[in-house]
């Protein structure tokens, strides 16, 4: 099917779901962060106004720009952005990088910083997405123009975020990058022998690293050191069951006054279950569920190659991201350290889902 050069009327329903997402986040932000802002900043909305400067203003910029220019010129430029990007995440570990809490993730210009690793999650998709978008070479199928590029490229950047540590990003990023590549048409041996190769890998860093093991040992012993390596989780496990069914209401969270670590970002759905109860945590699966499976239905209807194998990825990269979150304060996987797509406070997340939500909004009007 051939692309539309005139872009007709977007797909309402996933604007409508990108508006909610956006929504909730800065109203639950607004109540997650009200204790610590007051106790750090003397300004209970410190954090919000914070989020709405950095994150929300330049995510809308983003926005516009996937929105209104069209998506194909992406294809062009798609290397050179994965270039740069895998270039700041190496920049991290020189003076120009920000250490924070021990990670190398952050990246300091004057008064600006970001993370490279969540504009990976971007620019490798896109860039997969890409590649694999050319019939004609059959890359996908393909041993050594395919398989050994994709591992290549995908080793790199795992590599790099491994260092800084970014270990939960690797498994979200790779995994996205994983299910591109298999839907493009990559045979089921390719996708196993990946799965093995990362497995291997990630077990060995696991093995060799005390703080990643001790994360897996706490993970299989929750009820063990509740007051160290398993107080987080525990506090999670708290304030979800202190929400019941229908929550403490909005604003009333106890936990995040001070017993819970990072209510803002990792943790912020404990504080959600907990202000809103088994109703508003289960309306916010929800609309990550529809968000997720609305890309993917979108991408079964879009005719174009590289648009469809762009909302794929990026249904993908946001379906894992929060369920990392969510069941690793949940206590059904390892805790890890990475934000609720939409939701957690972070500029550079918000900013960064906000523009591949216009880039995705964009596919569905040309196709």
């Amino acid at each position: 099917m051939a692309l539309k050069k005139k872009g007709h009327a977007p797909d309402y329903f996933l604007m409508a779901l990108v508006v909610a997402l956006t929504v909730f986040g800065l109203v639950m932000l607004a109540s997650a962060s009200s204790d610590l802002g007051k106790v750090q900043f003397n300004d209970s909305y410190y954090y919000l106004k914070h989020q709405i400067l950095y994150g929300l203003s330049i995510g809308i910029a983003g926005f516009c720009c996937g929105y209104f220019i069209p998506y194909q010129k992406l294809k062009k430029i798609a290397l050179p952005l994965l270039v740069v990007s895998i270039i700041f995440l190496a920049l991290v570990f020189t003076k120009l990088g920000s250490l924070v809490n021990s990670t190398n993730r952050w990246l300091r210009f004057g008064p600006l910083s970001f993370q490279p690793a969540e504009l990976m999650k971007f620019t490798y998709l896109t860039y997969l997405a890409a590649w694999l978008s050319n019939v004609k070479m059959k890359r996908a199928s393909n041993f050594l123009e395919g398989l050994v590029p994709f591992l290549a490229v995908s080793g790199v950047i795992a590599a790099l975020l491994i260092l800084q540590p970014a270990t939960s990003t690797v498994f979200i990023l790779l995994g996205s990058g994983l299910v591109v590549y298999f839907m493009s048409g990559a045979p089921v041996k390719y996708i196993f022998g990946t799965i093995l190769i990362a497995v291997l890998a990630v077990g060995a860093v696991i093995m060799v690293t005390p703080y990643r093991l001790a994360r897996i040992t706490g993970f299989l012993h929750q009820s063990q050191n509740t007051q160290g390596q398993n107080y987080q989780v525990n506090q999670g496990l708290i304030a979800i069951g202190s929400g019941g069914f229908m929550g403490l209401g909005y604003g009333q969270s106890v936990t995040k006054g001070g017993y819970l670590p990072t209510p803002i970002d990792d943790s912020i759905f404990a504080v959600i279950a907990e202000e809103l109860g088994f109703v508003g945590a289960a309306s916010l699966i929800v609309l990550f569920f529809l968000f997720t499976i609305r890309l993917f239905w979108l991408s079964k209807k879009t005719g174009d190659r590289f648009g469809k194998l762009l909302l794929i990825g990026f249904g993908t990269v946001v379906a894992l991201q929060a369920f990392v979150n969510m069941a690793s304060i949940s206590g059904v996987m390892p805790l890890t350290g990475v934000p609720l797509p939409f939701i957690s406070y972070g500029g550079t997340a918000l900013a960064v889902f906000l523009t591949i939500s216009g880039v995705a909004l964009n596919v569905t009007k040309y196709n």
